[in-house]
Formats: C-alpha cells, sequence, structure tokens
C-alpha cells in the first residue's frame, strides 16, 4: 500500500497542479471589485505567460519520473527559473489579499455580493498553487535525485 501511494503522489500533485493554474489562468482575467472580466490590460496576461514554464516543469518532472532519468541542466535551469516564479506567485497571492482587505475602504461605493466569495477563492487557489509548487520541488528531490554538479558538469549533453 506504501508503495502505490508513493506512486501517486506526482500524479496527484501534477493533475491538481494543472486544474489548478488552469483555473488561475481564467481567474487572472477576473476583476473582482467590477465582477467582469478585463481582456485589456496588459498585467493580466503576466500570469497566462509564466505558467507556460510552470507547465513546461510539469511536464519534465513527469517524464523523468516515468522514465527514471537522473536530473539534468535543463531541468535545473527549468527549476531555477520556478523559483523566481514562485516569488511571483507570493507577489500575486499578497496582492488579492490587499485587493481582498480594501473592501471597508470602500463602503460607500456598490461593491458586487460576489466580491467575498471570489475573492475567498482566488486565495485559496493561489494558496493551493503555492503548495503545490514546493511539493512538486519535493517531489523532485525524492523521485528523480538532488542536483549532483559534478554528475551533471560531466554529462552537461542532456541529448546524449
Amino acid at each position: 500500500m506504501e508503495t502505490s501511494v508513493k506512486g501517486t503522489a506526482p500524479k496527484i500533485n501534477i493533475v491538481l497542479t494543472i486544474i489548478t493554474l488552469v483555473s488561475l489562468i481564467f481567474l487572472s482575467f477576473y476583476g473582482m471589485y467590477g465582477n467582469t472580466f478585463i481582456f485589456n490590460k496588459i498585467e493580466n496576461y503576466l500570469f497566462p505567460f509564466l505558467t507556460i514554464t510552470h507547465f513546461l516543469y510539469l511536464y519534465v518532472l513527469w517524464f523523468k519520473i516515468t522514465e527514471k532519468e537522473y536530473p539534468d541542466m535543463i531541468m535545473k535551469n527549468i527549476e531555477y527559473i520556478m523559483y523566481g516564479i514562485l516569488l511571483v506567485y507570493l507577489y500575486k497571492i499578497s496582492e488579492t489579499i490587499v485587493i481582498f482587505g480594501s473592501q471597508n475602504e470602500f463602503q460607500d461605493h456598490v461593491i458586487p455580493s460576489s466580491f467575498v466569495p471570489m475573492g475567498i477563492l482566488i486565495i485559496t487557489m493561489q494558496s493551493l498553487l503555492i503548495v503545490l509548487t514546493i511539493w512538486s520541488f519535493v517531489i523532485r528531490k525524492q523521485r528523480v535525485g538532488k542536483y549532483d554538479f559534478d554528475y551533471l558538469n560531466n554529462h552537461i549533453d542532456a541529448w546524449e
């Protein structure tokens, strides 16, 4: 039983991460104050653009686990980029929390009834994404292996 749970943990992580990413891509265009989708703001496209790297990392992680390969320079570089993207995810959740906490400042204005439920949903999904991202780093370390820089330097061509 322990091996089956250990074997399904990467699958669960990858599936949950994909569902969360797709949902957050959709919600990245949602404006909480206006209860509308806004497609003409360039900053709304930042999150979907960054998720391309996240999807690539998930693909490489799944490939390395299923093929029982060691980590290589490409995976290391993608993961290091993911560390930066994780900081962007942390910034996005803090930005959402600030927006969510500002509802008391606008008591004289009409705030849609969906403001609180959507705010809670978005913050929950952003928190879940951060947890799943960190979990994927742990899975990589456990299932694929640590980055052995001596091995990586000796086998610099990952396509051999």
